[in-house]
């Protein structure tokens, strides 16, 4: 896949920083080495009144996928993380508002690729914790990793 025009990567930042989230979610799941699958997301959110515009926009990444949830709101999902590294790389240089999310998720999922032990895993969840501080949620749950 082609890099997008600086204009593109610029709008881009601009939807992200405005109607989209960074986040990583830290979920139990017992078939996962240490216990909890780590899942790292982009979304962006639109209406269903503007579909045809969202799909428009959402082909220019070239990766994700669109879900329609029942609430009438469209989400715009890039979930594999060499994909989401793909993408910070391109709007990084114009996010303002969820620049330091950004940075941080590129930092998670370098972490990530380099658990090679129990206290890496531990220092990788503090990593994801620092979003508490970043991030504003309602279900956010705390987790702890039993030894």
């Amino acid at each position: 896949m082609s890099i997008p025009s600086a204009n593109i990567r610029a709008y881009l930042a601009g939807f992200l920083d405005g109607d989209g989230s960074i986040y990583v979610q830290l979920k139990p799941n017992s078939t996962y080495r240490y216990g909890f699958q780590i899942a790292p997301y982009i979304v962006f959110f639109q209406s269903s009144k503007d579909k045809p515009l969202f799909e428009k926009l959402c082909s220019l990444v070239g990766f994700g996928y669109i879900r329609e949830r029942k609430d009438g709101i469209l989400e715009y999902i890039i979930g594999k993380n060499d994909n989401i590294k793909e993408f910070l790389f391109w709007v990084s240089p114009f996010l303002v508002l969820k620049k330091r999310q950004a940075e941080l998720m590129i930092n998670i999922l370098n972490a990530k690729e380099s658990v090679d032990s129990r206290q890496d895993f531990k220092n990788l969840i503090k990593l994801i914790d620092t979003f508490r501080e970043l991030n504003y949620s309602k279900k956010r749950k705390i987790r702890t990793l039993t030894p």
